[in-house]
């Protein structure tokens, strides 16, 4: 029998204080369908490569929502319902979550090609807001259905592990950046961490935009405003990068390796 299965994203629901000033803006759904066959991303969500024909035909019965976020719209917010796993079609995601003192603190970001919304899959609810940094395109993949094509197309299983230890390994990589790093080591890794993805996507590894504030740069690395200010003109000053407001141009790979002690042969 076959099946489309779409998704409804769930608005943010309102709170009870909300500073419109600042406050994220909940998504609107697009009308848009997608089938995995014919997405540019379509490795990111299933092994296309190396599906049979029939395995394929089954991945087809899935047909996916295409949702438009705007910037400063949120995608979700922390204890909305769990349904679907986001891959980002274009543009730029922050996650961020309220501290005891009602800050919130930039704890992820995400571009073209990655996936979003893993933090909902064991509690159900999602422990973080999703927020577009710019206008922003992602598939919506009901994760209900993702797990019934997983049954029946054993390669998108192993691929789904292999996504979430990703993630796994991702969220160690911050721990350690946070807790064994000094300012300079840190700022270091996160513009060559950024090199390595856009790169992974085809992108130029040295040249790019910032979609991040200053601002969030220091709250995602634990870092003052002033203190990642500083360590980007030490950085320009040195010769390490070039900066333009928020194009950053990496000049010397090697130096940023040095500055967080592992400079490759």
């Amino acid at each position: 029998m076959t099946t489309k299965a779409s998704v409804r994203i769930i608005p943010a629901r309102r709170r009870a204080r909300t500073d419109s000033a600042v406050a994220p803006k909940p998504a609107k759904v697009a009308q848009l369908r997608s089938v995995c066959s014919t997405c540019n991303l379509r490795e990111l969500c299933l092994p296309c490569c190396g599906l049979t024909r029939s395995e394929i035909d089954v991945a087809n019965r899935a047909v996916f929502s295409r949702t438009v976020v705007r910037r400063s719209e949120t995608l979700y917010r922390a204890g909305d319902r769990f349904t679907a796993l986001y891959a980002v079609r274009n543009g730029f995601f922050k996650s961020t979550a309220r501290l005891d003192d009602g800050r919130d603190q930039v704890i992820g970001f995400y571009m073209t090609g990655e996936v979003l919304g893993m933090d909902g899959i064991g509690p159900d609810r999602h422990t973080c807001n999703a927020i577009a940094l710019e206008d922003s395109g992602v598939c919506a993949i009901p994760f209900a259905s993702l797990q019934g094509l997983a049954h029946e197309i054993p390669s998108l299983q192993r691929h789904l592990h292999k996504v979430m230890s990703c993630e796994i390994v991702h969220e160690h990589g911050v721990m350690l950046l946070l807790g064994s790093m000094n300012a300079e080591e840190r700022l270091a890794a996160f513009l060559l961490n950024l090199s390595k993805r856009f790169a992974a996507r085809g992108y130029s590894p040295s040249e790019f935009n910032l979609r991040l504030t200053r601002e969030e740069i220091g709250s995602y690395l634990g870092l003052k405003l002033e203190t990642v200010s500083r360590i980007f003109s030490q950085f320009h000053h040195e010769g390490l990068i070039g900066v333009q407001q928020k194009f950053v141009r990496i000049l010397d790979n090697t130096g940023l390796e040095r500055v967080i002690g592992r400079e490759q042969d």
